[in-house]
């Protein structure tokens, strides 16, 4: 039987870690964060990290795991998480992924390699000098006799993306791979897709008093103490929101109650981006969730979902 892997999505504040938790506790699951600031160690406040009550509720993968000094992508991201998926299939577990960072959900259900073979530098160098000497024209005719597929793809003018090409072709691979072939679903799980929403009013709202608690839990204390860590706004950790805000606040680029502002509204916005993220997935199953409901209430239509789903 093909092994079963459920994912909760959604954007920020919709409610995806109660969630999560509670079909962890009905489902016999444990939780992969698919989160790229609740990651990282120390980041606890602004990155709005399970509370100490919820870790304790359901056994969490992938939160406090990485320093946030040092560079992280989705390419360091999908081993760990399918490693953390494995473990827990191993012990006859439900594996549910929450979070609402879309490239850490796309690595996991599709198949795609981030493992690029180290370059050759002297036939880079080539490759350059021919551009210089011929212009990018003449790598595409290289490229058109190696890959003729791949030249019709690639613009003639485009000499970053001809000079990838021929090196992919000179380390062995017999051809370049389409971009649409990164995104084949994977044949590793069976994947649930879960996505939940909430009327927008309530999202924002949710969104705004989010925020307002995150400043009374000592938001600006934590980036002092991550300033004087050696962290900086360079680091990639320190570009999420929330983080950058405060950091302008602390420059003395606006007055506290702008960078608040200034939070809630990046916060909406990327709400939405993360919505139209998720709605490109067309196996998505989508709940709106409602302040009116309990937990319970609001999640009887997903537990039946998965019932049927998965336990047949």
């Amino acid at each position: 039987m093909m092994r079963k892997l459920l994912i909760v999505a959604g954007p920020t504040a919709v409610g995806k870690t109660e969630a999560a938790i509670a079909i962890a506790n009905r489902f016999g699951g444990e939780i992969v964060s698919a989160d790229s600031m609740q990651i990282y160690k120390y980041m606890n406040i602004g990155s709005a990290k399970p509370t100490k009550s919820e870790l304790a509720q359901a056994v969490h993968h992938l939160v406090d795991a990485v320093d946030p000094a040092k560079p992280f992508s989705v390419a360091e991201y999908q081993p760990m998480a399918k490693a953390a998926i494995e473990d827990i299939f191993s012990r006859e577990m439900l594996p549910i992924v929450s979070g609402g960072t879309g490239l850490y959900v796309n690595s996991l259900i599709y198949d795609m390699d981030f493992s690029t073979p180290p370059g050759d530098g002297e036939y880079r160098r080539e490759l350059e000098a021919l551009a210089r000497e011929q212009g990018s024209h003449a790598l595409h005719r290289l490229l058109a006799k190696r890959d003729p597929a791949a030249s019709e793809r690639i613009h003639p003018n485009n000499e970053k993306k001809l000079i990838r090409a021929l090196e992919i072709l000179h380390q062995g691979q017999e051809r370049v791979r389409e971009f649409s072939e990164s995104f084949q679903p994977t044949k590793d799980y069976d994947v649930l897709l879960i996505g939940l929403n909430r009327p927008r009013a309530q999202l924002y709202q949710r969104i705004n008093r989010r925020v307002e608690l995150l400043m009374e839990a000592g938001l600006v204390e934590e980036v002092k103490n991550l300033l004087s860590m050696g962290l900086a706004e360079k680091h990639i950790s320190m570009k999420g929101i929330g983080y950058k805000e405060i950091i302008g606040y602390l420059r003395g680029e606006y007055d506290l109650e702008f960078a608040v502002d200034l939070i809630k509204k990046n916060t909406r916005h990327y709400a939405k981006r993360q919505l139209t993220w998720f709605q490109r997935y067309e196996a998505m199953h989508w709940f709106c969730l409602s302040e009116d409901l309990s937990t319970e209430e609001n999640l009887k239509p997903v537990f039946a979902l998965i019932e049927e789903e998965f336990t047949r």
